[in-house]
């Protein structure tokens, strides 16, 4: 009677361990979470000045499988709470966008994963080209500063409209027709070096002084997609612009 309790036993678990095994299977099917790599770098930098449009910017050392799981990781605060949103510019790269303007003069905190950092904002510099009036009108916390006669792009190269970011200054440039797909053999084709050079988008899209356009600044859009302005006024707005102020473009 033993030997035959000890043998139904048996045969009761390995049924069991099949039942068990078609279960596991399903649950290994299921995709771990991945981990979060780790941080590159995090910008604005730590106690950096910067204009009220300046999104965070965090890198991470590899590409990222699991965007939630890395967004969970990144805490922004301001003094307003001001909400944002997350805008993924490369498989490793993600931008904190706040939904408004930061308020000016006060200090924005970042947490990504154990780095704490921050960074201060400035006066509220805007500037506004307006591809029908021809002009570029800088303000500064609402106060008109400067309307500048500009050339924007041409009909077949137009500016594009919207909301942008100085993203960078370069005091000299050099802008090649072939980054845009135009040859330097065909009659449109360009290489040549700029000067007060302010980037409003990574596509290649600057204020910068244009010497050569200064008869159709303030008459016409002739630029392959820049903002055009006389090397007097693209060497005022150079001196006045912070990484991170607001960029509008206008029709």
């Amino acid at each position: 009677m033993r030997r035959a309790v000890r043998y139904l036993f048996v045969m009761v678990a390995i049924v069991g361990m099949g039942a068990l095994g078609s279960g596991a299977l399903s649950v290994a099917s299921v995709p771990l979470p991945q981990p979060v790599p780790g941080i590159a770098s995090v910008s604005p930098a730590n106690g950096a000045l910067v204009g009220v449009a300046h999104p965070v910017v965090v890198t991470f050392g590899a590409p990222v499988t699991d965007r939630v799981a890395a967004e969970r990781t990144i805490h922004v605060t301001s003094p307003s709470g001001m909400p944002g949103h997350f805008d993924w510019v490369e498989n490793n790269v993600v931008q904190w966008v706040p939904d408004h303007y930061w308020p000016t003069h006060s200090h924005v905190s970042v947490g990504v994963q154990a780095l704490t950092t921050g960074f201060d904002t400035g006066d509220e510099l805007l500037g506004v080209a307006s591809l029908s009036g021809h002009t570029f009108t800088v303000s500064r916390n609402g106060e008109v500063l400067r309307t500048m006669p500009a050339s924007m792009g041409k009909p077949s190269r137009p500016t594009p409209i919207g909301n942008f970011t100085a993203l960078e200054k370069e005091r000299t440039v050099v802008m090649d027709s072939r980054t845009i797909g135009i040859p330097l053999s065909s009659p449109e084709g360009y290489k040549i070096t700029a000067q007060y050079a302010v980037r409003v988008t990574w596509s290649g899209v600057y204020v910068h002084s244009a010497p050569w356009s200064v008869d159709s600044q303030g008459h016409a859009n002739v630029s392959h997609g820049c903002i055009n302005l006389s090397p007097d006024n693209a060497a005022w707005y150079f001196n006045q612009v912070n990484v991170g102020d607001p960029i509008q473009v206008v029709a």
